[in-house]
């Protein structure tokens, strides 16, 4: 008979680690809490450095549970797990359980909430919106407007929102929030001639390859300004238009201006998804609440648990390449797993 994996969570990470072990010969079960198989690349417009349509990556993910060897469980969330001979019993929110050799949590992240960072006025002022928001925009295509129903002329991103922010908790870098503001920030001067877009950010860090590239060409071509400086405070005008304030710390000015638009590029956080399944699996959490790897150099897919693995961002931020990739080293450590067992 052949060996079975339980896979929880159906996005990128879950669905490319499974395709790769039901290739391999094993049958994959996954369970996803929502009712749709995706993750986050559901909400995104286009892709980042070539703008690539981001449906080309949901085709994919349809193509890949196509196999005979997968099975989905939608809306489906993991209730209780028991170890059992070799392997584990495992009882979901649903009448529906598995006898399985081994369990990947691919669980992924959640969107920091921008409400948490009340001084930005998210949630508050209309035309204060998120990276998020503004792919749905994208979205719909057609011309572009802001929340008045008027074409804004003048933008502002703000960068690191809920990331590198003792405040909210969260230390560290989300990786992708600067690469997304320049895609996001030159898809609307392509969208509006003429508009006016600034970047307030604290430290540009460009991980990728071309990503450099990107980012003059967005001066180069484009005419976005990048303003080395963290806001302080957003507030409403009478005419719906957003006071920023800040301080330009390459002058050590202090900086106010009026804006049509302010967009919040949020980072990536460990959910309550991630905290659930977890603690049901019993591994342990790093001090960022993501789930912590057995060896940080080596074994990255390992949790503290044998038979448990893990693939994607329930670990920490990814982009979508590094997410595959983690996603089929993962799929190679449950086969190493199972064929010494």
């Amino acid at each position: 008979m052949k060996k079975t994996i339980l896979t929880v969570g159906g996005g990128l990470a879950g669905i490319e680690a499974s395709k790769t072990l039901a290739d391999m010969g094993y049958s994959v079960s996954i369970i996803e809490k929502e009712n749709d198989l995706g993750g986050k690349v559901n909400q995104w417009h286009q892709l980042f450095p070539d703008f690539r349509e981001s449906s080309d990556v949901q085709d994919y993910i349809k193509q890949s549970t196509g196999s005979k060897d997968i099975m989905v469980f939608p809306g489906t969330e993991i209730a209780s797990i028991e170890k059992k001979d070799n392997g584990f019993y495992v009882k979901s929110n649903k009448a529906v359980a598995f006898d399985i050799d081994a369990i990947l949590l691919a669980t992924g992240f959640e969107i920091f909430a921008a409400e948490r960072k009340e001084e930005f006025g998210y949630g508050i002022y209309d035309n204060v919106i998120t990276s998020v928001d503004l792919e749905q925009k994208f979205r719909k295509g057609g011309q572009f407007y802001n929340a008045g129903g008027k074409v804004p002329k003048r933008i502002a991103f703000i960068h690191c929102v809920g990331s590198r922010d003792a405040k909210t908790g969260n230390h560290y870098c989300s990786k992708v929030c600067c690469i997304t503001g320049i895609k996001q920030a030159i898809e609307l001067a392509k969208l509006i001639p003429g508009v006016e877009i600034f970047c307030f950010y604290m430290d540009l860090r460009m991980y990728g390859l071309e990503y450099e590239e990107l980012y003059k060409t967005a001066q180069e071509k484009y005419g976005i300004q990048f303003i080395r400086g963290r806001l302080s405070e957003a507030s409403e005008n009478i005419d719906n238009s957003i006071l920023i304030k800040c301080e330009d710390t390459l002058s050590g000015r202090p900086l106010k201006m009026n804006v049509d638009l302010v967009v919040l590029l949020v980072g990536m956080e460990a959910g309550e998804g991630t905290q659930n399944a977890g603690t049901i699996c019993n591994v342990e959490f790093g001090s960022q609440r993501f789930i912590s790897c057995r060896d940080a150099h080596l074994r990255r897919n390992l949790t503290t648990r044998d038979g448990i693995f893990t693939a994607g961002t329930c670990t920490g931020p990814m982009s979508i390449p590094e997410t595959l990739e983690n996603a089929r080293s993962a799929a190679l450590e449950i086969h190493k797993y199972l064929s010494e067992k």
